[in-house]
């Protein structure tokens, strides 16, 4: 069995021996076992059942419960599908974070994700080009222009976070890959790399 997910810019797979990533620009491997998948991109999910007309879209198994408006993004209405308590951040081209009471779905929201973050001050001014840094200490006042913008930075993206998590008292799971640069910057948290395929795991159980 092979999982993908398709998202904006790559498609994600894991299959019984590997887990590589590939852009959607290039020439998709050859997978002999049957795939599954879920996607964000029309243009991409195209692209793989062009290829692999038998692959299995995720998308029709997924029972959900929210009060969201359906244009909620399949990766968030999958990380969540199987979570009863818990905060959910899922950091990548986009961050999203999503409210799980009960194993209903209380809402969310999304920012920018981190590298579109650091592309903001370069865009500004060239004057405010930067080295992006994820160790700083937040309890200081910055004293200098580089300091000053990571300050800024961080703080954009973790204080709506905490915010929700001071509301809700959950535990938070984060995922994605850069959710290194702000994981340590919490408490009550957890990482979990693979929560979209486990998920996806979990509807291919129940349903196929």
């Amino acid at each position: 069995m092979t999982l993908c997910d398709i998202g904006n810019t790559t498609y994600h797979f894991k299959t019984s021996l590997e887990e590589f990533k590939i852009s959607i620009n290039d020439k998709l491997p050859a997978i002999k076992e049957p795939i599954y998948f879920i996607s964000v991109n029309d243009k991409a999910t195209s692209k793989l059942l062009n290829q692999y007309p038998n692959a299995i879209n995720l998308k029709p198994y997924l029972k959900f419960e929210t009060n969201y408006a359906s244009t909620m993004g399949l990766d968030r209405v999958i990380a969540c599908s199987y979570i009863k308590n818990n905060i959910i951040v899922d950091c990548g081209s986009a961050i999203t974070v999503d409210i799980m009471q009960n194993s209903k779905h209380l809402g969310g929201f999304i920012m920018p994700g981190i590298d579109a973050m650091k592309n903001i001050y370069p865009n500004i001014s060239p004057k405010l080009a930067f080295n992006f840094e994820n160790n700083l200490n937040l309890d200081k006042i910055p004293l200098n222009t580089n300091d000053a913008i990571n300050y800024a930075l961080l703080q954009m993206i973790i204080l709506p976070i905490k915010a929700i998590q001071d509301k809700y008292n959950l535990e938070i799971v984060f995922t994605g890959e850069t959710s290194k640069y702000i994981i340590d910057y919490f408490e009550n948290k957890k990482y979990n790399k693979h929560l979209i395929f486990e998920s996806m795991k979990s509807a291919i159980r129940e349903n196929i």
